[in-house]
């Protein structure tokens, strides 16, 4: 059955242009619960699947899925949260929960995972984000906003920075100083290095040229700055890594940064790019080193990070916009012109 009617920005097509869209939520069930849309961050996936880029978009779509929200009403069986409670959703609003993935806290690879949008619900609806004015979703799937981390700083931690947190917390009590490389400096990436810095890393940004070489290494504390395109540093650098996070979300060599790591060395690739990524196999053979995946993080680990966040007074950087300018921060974001995530004041737009 239908619930209230809400007004969210939608893309109609390809084009990926966003415009005001009246639709249904569901209706409140037992575990649900139904919070206003407060800020909702920007993130580089969500234009992928605007475009139809990643997976099948089916129109018109309400995108976002760095949802911080105020609860309004809950279910008859919700125990974790009251009306009035800041709270959070990222990519995830749904999973079997039954089988080994979701009983073990991995529920982002269960096989019957609902995405936050774009996907069909258990119960037959249709998921549409969070650039919307308001959401219903199962309690499992919802986060805690500590009272001391501001809703917007708390937006780009529910996806770009749990799914930096989620494959490097395996560090966090590591005995030796752990060398850690930070491949690309958008929205995942910043949070990388302050990820990285927070569990004590040396942490070495690299980047195709030497822009943001100042940022990384005075706003962001990183230690090394290396610029992938200059031969003479990258030779320098050659065996120093153990482990790179692999943020970048378009196409690009896989080969160009493999020699970077120690023997034993660890890419973990986290940006959703469209395109296949090559590499040489005698460039993981020969170090035994390893590629591999992480999808975002866990509902527990998405709690983890926001906690985190707080323990060690970290600060989000982020540029607010309200939501008539979003079609503008896809354009901008596409151009690698912001520092370093967009997030939309929903609550303070005028959605109509």
């Amino acid at each position: 059955m239908e619930g209230r009617k809400v007004t969210g920005w939608a893309a109609r097509d390809t084009s990926a242009i966003l415009s005001p869209y009246s639709f249904h939520l569901r209706k409140t069930g037992p575990e649900d619960v139904l919070f206003k849309v407060l800020y909702c961050g920007v993130d580089h996936s969500d234009l992928h699947q605007l475009k139809n880029e990643i997976h099948f978009t089916t129109y018109p779509l309400v995108a976002g899925h760095e949802v911080v929200g105020e609860v309004m009403e809950v279910g008859s069986e919700v125990k974790k949260f009251n009306i009035g409670d800041i709270v959070g959703v990222g990519c995830i609003v749904g999973s079997c929960g039954e089988c080994w993935c979701c009983k073990t806290n991995k529920e982002q690879y269960c096989s019957k995972m609902v995405f936050t949008y774009n996907a069909i619900n258990n119960d037959g609806s249709f998921t549409q984000g969070g650039f919307s004015s308001a959401m219903v979703v199962h309690q499992n799937y919802v986060v805690n906003i500590p009272e001391n981390l501001a809703p917007e700083q708390a937006a780009p931690l529910l996806c770009a920075g749990v799914t930096a947190f989620s494959p490097l917390k395996q560090f966090i009590n590591s005995e030796e100083v752990i060398r850690a490389g930070i491949l690309g400096l958008g929205g995942v990436g910043h949070l990388g290095v302050l990820i990285a810095k927070a569990m004590g890393h040396h942490v070495t940004v690299i980047s195709s040229s030497d822009k943001k070489k100042h940022e990384a290494l005075t706003d962001l504390g990183a230690d090394c700055f290396l610029v992938s395109s200059n031969h003479d540093e990258m030779e320098k650098s050659l065996n120093s890594l153990d482990y790179i996070l692999d943020t970048i979300p378009v196409s690009h060599q896989l080969q160009t940064y493999l020699p970077l790591l120690k023997v034993e060395g660890k890419i973990f690739i986290v940006g959703a790019a469209p395109e296949p990524l090559q590499f040489g196999a005698s460039g993981l053979i020969l170090g035994k080193k390893t590629i591999s995946g992480s999808f975002i993080g866990s509902i527990e680990e998405t709690q983890e990070i926001l906690d985190f966040w707080v323990e060690k007074g970290l600060k989000t950087m982020i540029e607010v916009v309200k939501m008539d300018y979003v079609n503008k921060a896809f354009e901008r974001m596409v151009k690698n012109d912001v520092r370093y995530r967009f997030v939309l004041d929903v609550a303070g737009s005028d959605l109509e």
